[in-house]
């Protein structure tokens, strides 16, 4: 381990939380892990399912994750938001895994800070570096019976945000 991964390590706060499940997602569980009393913004981005791809329809997605790396991918985008982002008092990164229907969160980040700007902005960069980082995969399942695992490369050459 690097000086600097070991530094960025250290600089996560206790108060994060972090999780992969296959239970539904609650928003107003993750809002009360990322509130604090010095907080004076908490931003919350939820992910969910919708109903079409590209103009076709999607009837459902299942995601998978390789678990252990993906927790520590989440520790240490908390721990890039310190740095960039020193005031932050909290960050929570929770996905679900598992085949989840149309309208249902996939994942949620909540980012507690004491102004909503640098909450507003850690929380953007904590979903983007997830989306980009994270071993989670998905697979789109259609309307017509078919399916597909989306490619994050894809995602990444084609600017679309997946």
């Amino acid at each position: 381990m690097t000086n600097n991964t070991l530094n960025s390590l250290l600089k996560q706060k206790a108060e994060d939380n972090f999780g992969i499940t296959l239970a539904p997602l609650s928003i107003d569980e993750i809002y009360a892990k990322a509130n604090d009393p010095a907080n004076g913004a908490v931003v919350v981005m939820s992910g969910m399912v919708r109903n079409q791809t590209d103009g076709k329809p999607v009837v459902s997605l299942e995601y998978q994750a390789y678990e252990p790396m993906a927790l520590r991918v989440f520790s240490q985008i908390a721990a890039d938001i310190r740095s960039l982002w020193p005031d932050v008092n909290r960050v929570v990164i929770h996905h679900r895994i598992g085949r989840l229907q149309v309208g249902e969160i996939s994942v949620l980040v909540a980012v507690g800070c004491p102004h909503r700007s640098e909450a507003f902005e850690a929380c953007r960069y904590a979903i983007d570096t997830l989306k980009h980082n994270a071993p989670i995969w998905k697979k789109e399942h259609w309307q017509d019976g078919s399916s597909s695992w989306v490619s994050i490369g894809a995602c990444e050459q084609s600017g679309e945000s997946c």
